[in-house]
């Protein structure tokens, strides 16, 4: 993951603006609590089955991001499917830096 993107996250991280894996984010997304979902590149079709599919019906962005080992080893974790980010500001920098 880029240096910039894994710092955005890692930040969100710490303060609690950002959920990891396809259950967290999936609780989040039916609370109504997120503004973007990072999926990763090699998600499996059953993640974007469950997680697009709900991001989708709430109206919330979705943005592809680095494979799932590499995304979650940049978040300190294994293999990580989703992320997501609940911070608007947050949500702005992660897609600009995802475009870019």
């Amino acid at each position: 993951m880029r240096a910039g993107l894994r710092g955005l996250i890692g930040l969100g991280l710490r303060a609690g603006k950002v959920v990891i894996g396809t259950g967290s984010v999936r609780r989040e997304l039916q609370r109504g609590g997120l503004v973007l979902v990072i999926v990763a590149s090699d998600a499996s079709q059953r993640t974007g089955e469950k997680v697009v599919r709900l991001a989708k019906a709430k109206r919330v962005p979705v943005v592809i991001g680095p494979d799932a080992s590499e995304l979650g080893a940049d978040l300190g974790r294994g293999s990580v499917q989703a992320v997501g980010v609940k911070d608007r500001h947050l949500a702005s920098g992660v897609r600009r830096k995802l475009i870019l």
